[in-house]
């Protein structure tokens, strides 16, 4: 306890002793300690915004579209449509173990949504329960989505987009009321809640109504999917899936495996991977500047411990002559360097926290996200301030404890 308290004391002296230069130190320390938080929380938020963008679609799924054969096989020639049934996604399901949900999925444009004398041009879309799951499709509190009952009575009920349930109902709760699809009414059951979908195909789920797929085929009469969604366990194996769902629709249609045209598959797990890599690189890149940013404060901490190491060569004279070892003096002057980096990294860390906060009420998010202070930020920038308080440091404090004793006393 008495060390600290006189640590403290000599730690005090010598910043009164060089009031500017101290300051100056501390403020490069910082500053650097702010760069690299805002830097690195900008780019985590970043990544996070556009993760959550891209999920709006679904979580590592892949959309398979029917096409047609541009390359000949086992006879068979090239421009031969390859259309999808029902039955195709329950056949990968039974033979793809990797694969964790399969679902079909039915589309009609035709047909419009009417409430009283509102109409809307709309997209009837008929699914099974496990489609909402992983189109990210999330009922309002009080609503549902499709489940089983549903498809084993085909129940007319219908899930509304949330803009189609705004241009219907407007502000009214729109839950268990009783709207028309074409001339047939249903049973509104649940309105997705709003969600950011920067991309979609055939159409965004806002402007869509959902059925239930077999009561879809009972009134439509549509004999082929429009497309099937499926998902593995492990997104890592996204690219092995795709390449065995080719193998198994291939082996049922004649059609060349490696043939991409015969069946177009859009994997969205190709896009976490980019995302993943990019802001790897990214987020290395801004820690850079930033860690450069520190290191020229820690260049300031070193130079001063280095002229308080000069100040004080006959007290570490002294010291040495009554008994004092060079680890002491080298804890010593470590402890004082670790001084300065923490009070100037604390108040980084509250300056950093500040401007993170005040980010969040800036109206950035739907375009770059906002900055966000995870654990990870918290712990890199740590690691760069305990690497740089070593270095700023350990040369000084090597320096003290390396003194002669004689030519401290002396000088």
């Amino acid at each position: 306890m008495d060390r600290l308290q006189t640590l403290l004391r000599e730690f005090l002296a010598d910043l009164r002793a060089q009031k500017l230069r101290t300051a100056m130190t501390i403020f490069g320390i910082v500053w650097g300690t702010v760069a690299i938080i805002v830097l690195l929380a900008f780019g985590m938020g970043f990544k996070r915004q556009l993760t959550a963008n891209m999920h709006g679609i679904g979580e590592h799924i892949a959309i398979m579209f029917p096409g047609q054969t541009t390359k000949p096989w086992e006879g068979f020639g090239i421009g031969r449509p390859v259309r999808l049934i029902e039955m195709d996604a329950w056949l990968l399901a039974e033979k793809i173990p990797e694969l964790r949900d399969v679902s079909p999925e039915y589309m009609d444009y035709g047909t419009s949504a009417r409430l009283g004398e509102n109409i809307i041009s709309t997209a009837t879309t008929g699914v099974y329960p496990n489609y909402g799951e992983m189109r990210n499709i999330i009922p309002e509190p009080g609503g549902r989505f499709i489940n089983s009952l549903d498809i084993a009575d085909r129940r007319r009920v219908v899930l509304l987009g949330d803009e189609v349930k705004r241009l219907l109902f407007g502000d009214r709760d729109a839950i268990g009321e009783l709207m028309f699809i074409g001339e047939i009414p249903f049973t509104v059951i649940g309105v997705m809640q709003k969600k950011t979908q920067p991309s979609s195909y055939n159409r965004r789920d806002q402007d869509r109504v959902f059925i239930p797929a077999t009561t879809f085929s009972s009134i439509f009469g549509y004999t082929h999917v429009s497309n099937i969604i499926f998902r593995p366990h492990d997104p890592r194996i996204s690219e092995e899936v795709v390449q065995r769902v080719r193998e198994v629709l291939g082996h049922k249609y004649r059609f060349d495996p490696s043939d991409k045209n015969a069946v177009w598959i859009w994997d969205t797990a190709e896009f976490d991977m980019f995302v993943f890599y990019f802001f790897l690189g990214f987020n290395m890149f801004m820690g850079l500047i930033g860690s450069f940013t520190l290191a020229v404060g820690g260049i300031g901490v070193a130079n001063i411990m280095y002229i308080v190491v000069q100040e004080r060569t006959r007290e570490i004279g002294i010291r040495r002559a009554v008994g004092a070892r060079r680890s002491s003096i080298l804890m010593q002057f470590f402890a004082e360097t670790f001084l300065v980096i923490g009070l100037g990294s604390v108040l980084g860390f509250l300056i950093a926290l500040g401007i993170i906060q005040a980010l969040q009420y800036i109206p950035i998010q739907d375009f770059v996200g906002t900055p966000e202070l995870s654990p990870l930020v918290a712990i890199v920038t740590i690691g760069v301030l305990s690497i740089i308080g070593l270095a700023a440091g350990f040369f000084p404090a090597r320096r003290a404890a390396n003194l002669n004793v004689v030519d401290c006393i002396r000088g």
